[in-house]
């Protein structure tokens, strides 16, 4: 029997789908006998598969090519600015933990979580990881690594200095080769924390980053230097650490701790470093 004879006539998305080897083998015969009495038709579906096999033969090769890397860099999920500072507060809750369970062995016999929790606050070295992560997690952002721009200066000093109990300025680093970009507040081990960003000709970060709970319960909360001359002043030394792909040059004065982290060399550092020492003992 002969499809044109059969219940179920020939179809045009049949002729197509024919042309496509995508009918059942016996259905394929019947439009194979259907085409071999209609050589017009033949002759249509045979330039259709020609014009196929031609588009094949020129876009298959690009099916192998790599994709541009703009496109790739397109395509690339943006982390949004929540998950962003979602990811720093684990990141320094991890480190917070990493520092109390290395310094369980300093604690008194009997020693409960809270003592564990206020140790490893206050400890000089996790304070520096916290401010190696916070540059490491914020300095990249292009359209948020501050909350307030250098344009409001005035602003940021005093909203810093409400929340961190203590006057709070950023230091001026032009001399260093790094103009202020601006700062913002970050959770600390116990409270807050201030960051101070700075940015040199080529681009590249620096962050001053000022802790107020390093000290012993009950220290004073303005910074052991404010008022108190120079000579006066305990002498706490620099400190040197890495972390990962950034440099930090830390200190610790009274309760108060103070970071500054660059992926930059460590004598540029120890410069920054002693500059912003040298103008929180002028003020």
């Amino acid at each position: 029997m002969r499809p044109e004879d059969a219940d179920t006539p020939v179809t045009e998305a049949e002729l197509h789908a024919w042309l496509d080897g995508q009918l059942p083998a016996a259905r394929q015969r019947e439009i194979e006998a259907y085409l071999a009495s209609r050589p017009e038709e033949a002759a249509r579906l045979a330039d259709y598969r020609g014009q196929k096999a031609a588009l094949r033969a020129l876009f298959d090769p690009v099916l192998d090519e790599a994709a541009p890397a703009r496109l790739l860099r397109a395509a690339a999920p943006r982390q949004p600015w929540y998950a962003q500072r979602w990811v720093a507060g684990l990141a320094l809750l991890l480190l917070g933990t990493g520092a109390g369970w290395g310094m369980r062995s300093a604690l008194p016999a009997g020693g409960d979580a809270t003592a564990l929790a206020l140790a490893a606050a206050r400890s000089p070295e996790g304070f520096a990881r916290r401010a190696a992560v916070a540059h490491a997690v914020f300095s990249p952002d292009q359209r948020r690594a501050v909350e307030l721009d250098a344009a409001h200066e005035e602003q940021l000093s005093t909203w810093l200095s409400r929340r961190m109990g203590a006057a709070m300025r950023p230091p001026h680093l032009q001399a260093q080769g790094y103009a202020l970009e601006g700062g913002r507040l970050l959770p600390g081990g116990q409270g807050p924390v201030a960051q101070f960003m700075y940015r040199d000709s080529e681009g590249r970060k620096l962050t001053v980053y000022v802790s107020n709970e390093l000290g012993p319960a009950g220290a004073a909360s303005a910074p052991a230097h404010a008022g108190v001359p120079a000579s006066a002043m305990p002498t706490t030394a620099f400190r040197f650490a890495r972390e990962g792909r950034v440099n930090v040059f830390y200190w610790v004065d009274g309760a108060y701790g103070y970071a500054i982290t660059a992926d930059a060399g460590r004598q540029v550092l120890a410069d920054v470093s002693n500059e912003v020492y040298r103008q929180l003992v002028s003020e």
